[in-house]
């Protein structure tokens, strides 16, 4: 309940002072100039503590982003797996210094709308983020601002949900020819570091992303089955990957002649517990093959690319290479035409009989 009272100062200004007093609650006060005013804010404010949303929206003007994020990163952060947790943790760091300073109340969306600009064109010495960098930098905060909803209650919604991300190009589609994928298969054989063949072979027979390929461990590894488990992706589940062919050869005889005993890891480097940074032997083999615009994770698509021509479907392509929705895959569509064409003249060969 709501009670009033009007004071006249010295000067002889009025002011109204409003006290509410509700059973289970503290009494919360403010003042006014208006009568209207103190009538309008009691209003609200009883309807804001009956629907439990007054509280939180105090929180709000006690907090800063820069608490938030700062409990974020010693809470929350350290759960999650590889390098996101760096990643992520410097584009956080990149939001605290801009906007620190604010209340999670002057958290608005047009604020974040000047900085996701600002994000995207750069500083003075600073260099510009694509729109696919900026969407990350969003998502960070996204997912930091949503804790503070759910579970410290320091907000009653996140304010990102108002804000537009930049569009994203299409995703890019670069996979080897087979002219292409002889160079480089032939430049990799012959490195003189003995992983970069049997790592390349399972990037292009798997669609297994590098850091998936380079912490897998013996445990993983079931040559009888021809299988892999990988207990730690990037969607933070585990996947099961199916080792035929060349790429079931070259692991059985990396686990003849090159096993460490001293290691789990299945490619390890100089520490037994880390695996071996390929980075060096990978791109001089790549020039010695001659090949243009081509990275490792290339690999994947070229190894997406090659099941869609050979008649997978997008959701077979999806479960090989992990990924929970069709959107990551769609780029591949194209390139299985002549699969869903041969598919709809079976089909109508098999309704209508053989064309004369």
């Amino acid at each position: 309940m709501a009670t009033f009272d009007k004071h006249t100062a010295n000067d002889g200004k009025v002011t109204h002072r409003v006290r509410i007093r509700m059973k289970g609650y503290p009494i919360q006060t403010a003042s006014f100039d208006r009568l209207t005013d103190a009538r309008r804010w009691a209003q609200q404010t009883e309807a804001a503590i009956r629907e439990g949303r007054h509280f939180r929206t105090s929180e709000a003007k006690r907090h800063t982003l820069a608490e938030l994020i700062d409990r974020y990163v010693a809470d929350v952060l350290p759960r999650k797996k590889g390098r996101v947790v760096q990643i992520q943790g410097a584009q956080l760091a990149w939001w605290r210094e801009q906007l620190g300073a604010h209340t999670l109340a002057d958290l608005t969306p047009p604020l974040i709308a000047e900085y996701r600009d600002k994000l995207a064109v750069g500083y003075p010495g600073d260099e510009p983020r694509s729109p696919a960098t900026v969407v990350r930098y969003l998502a960070a905060l996204s997912h930091c601002l949503s804790v503070a909803v759910k579970e410290y209650q320091w907000l009653d919604d996140s304010p990102l949900r108002k804000v537009s991300k930049p569009q994203e190009p299409r995703g890019r589609v670069r996979f080897l020819s087979d002219d292409e994928r002889a160079a480089l298969l032939a430049a990799c054989e012959a490195s003189p570091n003995p992983y970069l063949f049997p790592v390349v072979v399972l990037a292009l027979s798997t669609g297994m992303r590098a850091g998936e390929i380079m912490n897998l461990e013996w445990r993983d590894v079931d040559l009888a089955r021809g299988w892999l488990t990988l207990r730690e992706t990037k969607n933070g589940t585990m996947r099961g990957v199916p080792l035929a062919g060349r790429a079931l050869e070259l692991v059985k005889e990396h686990a003849r002649t090159r096993r460490r005993l001293d290691t789990p890891l299945l490619f390890p480097g100089n520490h037994p517990n880390k695996p071996m940074d390929l980075r060096a032997p990978w791109n001089a083999a790549a020039k010695r093959a001659g090949l243009v615009d081509f990275r490792f994770h290339d690999l994947r698509h070229s190894a997406a690319s090659y099941l869609a021509m050979n008649g997978a479907s997008l959701n077979e392509i999806a479960a090989v290479l992990g990924h929970k929705t069709l959107a990551m895959v769609q780029r591949y569509a194209h390139l299985s035409e002549s699969h869903k064409a041969g598919v709809v003249e079976r089909m109508n060969a098999a309704i209508f009989g053989q064309p004369a």
